[in-house]
C-alpha cells in the first residue's frame, strides 16, 4: 500500500504565491486508452478539482488554470460543445464545494465569445464566491496572451489619443494595469503537463520571471503527488530576478 504524498518542510516554507498551470494531455490520455477525447477532458476536470483543493489547503493564494485557449475554438465543433457543457456542469456541481473551501473565482479571456449560458453560470459562480478570501482560482477561458496584449495596447493608445496619458509615462506598470490580470500578481511558478516544451500563448507578459516546471505526466494523471513534486522542484530553485 503506497504512503500518502508528503511535502517537505522546506517546500512548505517557500510556497509560491501564484501557480499557473497549462493543463495539457487530455486528448492523448484518452487516445492511449481508446476512449473519446471528451472522456479525457472529464478526467482532466477530476485533476483540476484535486489540484484546486490541494492548493487551497496549502495556503497558496492564486491558482490560474489554462482551461480553454482562444485557439481552441478551432477544434471540432462537437468537442468544443462538449467542453462548454462540461464547464457548465463543473460550475453547477463545484461552486458549493468551492464556497465551502473559501475559494474566490476570477475569469480572464474573451468571455464574450463563450455561449450565453456559460457566461451566465460563470457570473453566478463569481458572485457566489466573491466574499471569500482564501485561494483565488483564476480560470483562463477563450484566453490568448497576444490578444490580451493587443487589447492593452489599444486601450493605452486610446488614452494617449484622448489626452488622458502621456507617451512618456507609459512603463511596465501602465501596461500591466491594462492587462486582464491587472488585479492578480504575476505567477511565481508555471507548470506544464504532458512534456511539451512551449508556453502556448499563455501569460506571456506575466511569466517573465516565473519558474518553469515541465512534467511528462498527462493532465488527467496529474494529482497531489505530482503537484507536490513540482512544488519541491520550485523550492530548490534560486530566484535571482536578473541579479546574482
Amino acid at each position: 500500500m503506497s504512503s500518502a504524498p508528503h511535502l517537505s518542510a522546506e517546500a512548505r516554507a517557500s510556497l509560491p504565491q501564484h501557480v499557473a498551470v497549462i493543463m495539457d494531455g487530455n486528448g492523448r490520455w484518452a487516445k492511449s486508452r481508446h476512449l473519446p477525447r471528451l472522456e479525457g477532458h472529464r478526467r482532466g476536470a477530476d485533476s483540476a478539482r484535486e489540484i484546486i483543493r490541494t492548493a487551497g489547503e496549502l495556503g497558496i493564494k492564486y491558482l490560474t488554470l489554462y482551461a480553454f485557449s482562444a485557439e481552441n475554438w478551432n477544434r471540432p465543433k462537437d468537442e468544443v460543445d462538449g467542453l462548454m457543457k462540461y464547464l457548465v456542469h463543473y460550475l453547477k456541481s463545484e461552486t458549493k464545494e468551492l464556497n465551502k473551501n473559501n475559494v474566490r473565482l476570477e475569469v480572464i479571456g474573451q468571455i464574450w465569445r463563450l455561449p450565453e449560458n456559460v457566461q451566465e453560470h460563470l457570473q453566478k459562480s463569481i458572485e457566489t464566491l466573491s466574499k471569500n478570501n482564501g485561494l483565488t482560482l483564476v480560470m483562463a477561458l477563450s484566453y490568448g496572451s497576444r490578444i490580451e496584449i493587443v487589447e492593452a495596447v489599444r486601450a493605452i493608445a486610446d488614452k494617449v489619443k484622448r489626452g488622458k496619458l502621456e507617451t512618456a509615462d507609459i512603463n511596465e506598470k501602465i501596461i500591466s494595469d491594462h492587462l486582464w490580470t491587472r488585479s492578480i500578481p504575476d505567477p511565481d511558478l508555471l507548470i506544464r503537463t504532458s512534456g511539451e516544451m512551449r508556453v502556448s500563448n499563455f501569460l506571456l507578459w506575466q511569466i517573465s520571471y516565473a519558474e518553469l516546471v515541465i512534467t511528462p505526466t498527462l493532465w488527467p494523471d496529474f494529482k497531489k503527488p505530482q503537484f507536490y513534486s513540482a512544488l519541491e522542484e520550485y523550492a530548490r530553485r534560486h530566484r535571482r530576478f536578473g541579479g546574482v
